[in-house]
């Protein structure tokens, strides 16, 4: 519910630091959903990449991007509050998109099969973490693809911080 209730706010909010901070909980609720599925490796991926790296990426954007009046005063602007806000656009066809996927979605599960076999219905469930499998796996079958994704991060990282350099 949490996590419903913080994507709507997302959506529907027109303060982008609101926004932001509702993206948050979006993200930490996903992370709770994949604990409860059993995907910890997911879990900890969703927190470390979207909560530790996009999201605040996209802060500190909003927060660096602000600019004031040149004319006043650092103590001045330092003052007021920081408010951004955007224009809500073709919110009509958002919710047609939502709504066809939402139907989709719904139409799928409805028809699904999720009955269990009477047999193995009482059956203790083990749980295996997937985090061995997935280290072991990242470190010999893909070193490759692993490495050359942290160059291109690398490379993004330059640039990104030659971009913030560039005065206009």
């Amino acid at each position: 519910m949490l996590t419903l209730g913080s994507a709507v706010v997302v959506l529907l909010s027109r303060n982008v630091l609101y926004s932001a901070y509702s993206l948050l909980l979006t993200f930490v609720g996903i992370a709770a959903l994949y604990v409860l599925a059993g995907a910890d490796f997911l879990a900890v991926t969703q927190l470390m990449v979207y909560v530790g790296g996009v999201l605040v990426l996209l802060v500190f954007g909003v927060m660096l991007t602000h600019r004031g009046d040149a004319q006043k005063s650092v103590a001045q602007r330092a003052t007021e509050p920081n408010v951004v806000r955007t224009n809500h656009g073709r919110t009509l066809a958002g919710v047609l998109v939502a709504g066809g996927m939402f139907a989709l979605l719904f139409t799928v599960i409805q028809k699904a099969d999720f009955t269990r076999n009477e047999a193995t219905f009482y059956d203790p469930i083990t749980r295996v973490s997937t985090v061995p499998d997935v280290g072991i796996h990242l470190m010999t079958d893909y070193a490759l693809p692993f490495e050359v994704v942290g160059v291109l991060l690398l490379a993004a990282l330059i640039g990104a911080a030659y971009l913030s350099s560039i005065r206009n």
